[in-house]
């Protein structure tokens, strides 16, 4: 396959809904609401609805601070790039080496869901299936997803758009029907704190509860890596990020209310991801046969999951190896579709190769916890980090951009969000509800250390021989193309209406 190691990512492909939608299918709603949320019904109890408004509300913090960056800083890039100008290029070489780490592991991730999904639940329904054969619909799609990455920008975030509003269609649909059949069950007291779990009564259940919601918030900021393939950058990245967390928050809102009024405020503690008591479980019982429209819309959620964040790792990876921080070849560029095929190649090697390389050792449902371990506790050092580059590069810019509700207290109440959170994935019981882990899921404290201990001796290298390379890190490369009646002494003047 030929290719070119220089140029650009096509520009102008995409617009708001496609960009949108990349973030949106980032955080895999249905799959949240159906797998991940679930998780905060232990300590929230009936008044999860509440814990998920308060893990909304948190999230907003962090995702102002994206949005502003983005609309800044529209780099391939994305959170590296506002690393480097908000803290030290350093920081955003660190960023940059953690970030594309663990989006790329994302992919397997959600492949290994989608192969235990399927084989499950065809297992259950044909006891004759064997419910281990899942690596085939795992591998079936990472190709898919190879496929959709290879044709371009176009084709990979036209399909996360066409798979996002069917997984979203479905689950409203589901809440509208749960609400309607509440009848006078329907209370606004699940946004209370008299229906928390036994053992964590009052707001200690909630705050409990809403640490487990947040990490359902994860990939708001997919759309920023896009940033060079997208029409009107600064606009519509700002738009989209803000737009994403804010929506899917409220689409968590409601989906768990109907949920919660359904099933019964305070027998909603036992809620889980499986069996009578989950969202499978309730619509096989009170939905017939339409509950195939639920699994087939968090099968749905996993591809396009796994698309959106192949797309957030081949960005971030193409951007870091084109100042050749990164080995270079992931830079090449196909000719035609622009799109990072070396990067896209990667991607796909790594995802089979984690897919059954864990999936058999550990068991496909260990190797989810596993992944999803390693990747929440970096994605989450990441969003604390961002939030004090938005601080910083304010800080740095002064003068009327400088907004100190935007610029510096929402960055502090990001972060304040995030520590908890951040404990909680990585299994440090600084909190009584915080779950130690055990082995094979304990070994992501040790992986990712590992890595970013290695990433800590590449910058050493690489500040000692190209110090120019790091210093690259903050560039904004889109600023480059810019037309000339746009530049001023090399930098960029906005139009009015950005």
């Amino acid at each position: 396959m030929r290719g070119e190691s220089t140029g650009t990512l096509r520009r102008d492909a995409i617009g708001l809904r496609e960009v949108l939608f990349q973030s949106i299918t980032a955080m895999a709603p249905a799959a949240a609401v159906a797998a991940s949320i679930p998780a905060g019904a232990a300590f929230a109890g009936g008044s999860l609805p509440l814990a998920v408004l308060v893990a909304l509300v948190a999230c907003l913090f962090t995702a102002s601070c994206v949005a502003e960056l983005t609309r800044e800083l529209p780099a391939a890039g994305s959170v590296a790039t506002y690393a480097a100008r908000g803290l030290h290029p350093a920081v955003g070489f660190l960023v940059g080496w953690g970030y594309v780490f663990v989006e790329m592991l994302v992919p397997p991730l959600l492949l290994l869901q989608l192969g235990f999904t399927v084989a499950g639940t065809l297992h259950d329904e044909w006891p004759s299936y064997p419910a281990d054969l899942w690596w085939p619909y795992s591998l079936a799609g990472a190709a898919v997803i190879a496929v959709a990455g290879y044709l371009g920008v176009r084709a990979s975030a036209r399909l996360g758009t066409v798979l996002g509003a069917f997984e979203i269609l479905v689950f409203l649909v589901f809440a509208a029907l749960l609400i309607g059949r509440a009848g006078g069950a329907n209370t606004l007291s699940v946004f209370g704190t008299s229906h928390t779990a036994a053992g964590h009564s009052g707001i200690g259940g909630v705050f409990a509860g809403s640490v487990y919601t947040v990490l359902a918030f994860a990939g708001f900021e997919a759309a920023a890596p896009l940033a060079e393939e997208t029409r009107e950058p600064r606009r519509t990245m700002h738009r989209a990020v803000l737009g994403a967390a804010l929506g899917i928050g409220l689409f968590y809102v409601v989906t768990t209310y109907a949920m919660t009024v359904y099933f019964g405020p305070d027998r909603f503690a036992a809620f889980g991801v499986s069996g009578s008591a989950s969202w499978e479980g309730v619509a096989r019982a009170s939905f017939g046969f339409l509950w195939v429209l639920l699994f087939l819309a968090v099968v749905n959620s996993t591809i396009a999951n796994a698309n959106a964040n192949a797309n957030v790792s081949t960005r971030t990876a193409f951007a870091l190896a084109r100042i050749r921080v990164l080995p270079g070849v992931l830079a090449t560029l196909h000719p035609r579709h622009r799109s990072p095929v070396a990067g896209i190649a990667v991607q796909t090697v790594v995802a089979v190769a984690a897919v059954l390389g864990l999936g058999l050792r550990y068991g496909p449902q260990t190797a989810f916890l596993l992944l999803a371990t390693v990747i929440v506790t970096v994605v989450i050092g990441v969003y604390i980090v961002v939030n004090l580059a938005c601080a910083g590069h304010f800080i740095r810019v002064g003068g009327g951009a400088l907004k100190p509700v935007r610029h510096l207290l929402f960055p502090v109440l990001g972060v304040a969000a995030f520590v908890p959170a951040l404990l909680t994935a990585a299994g440090l019981p600084v909190f009584d509800f915080v779950t130690k882990l055990t082995a094979p899921v304990s070994y992501a404290g040790p992986i990712v250390g590992v890595w970013m201990a290695a990433g800590v001796v590449v910058l050493l290298i690489l500040t000692r021989r190209y110090p120019e390379r790091i210093a690259e890190i903050a560039r904004v490369h889109i600023e480059e193309d810019a037309p000339s009646d746009l530049r001023q002494d090399g930098a960029v003047i906005r139009r009015p209406d950005l």
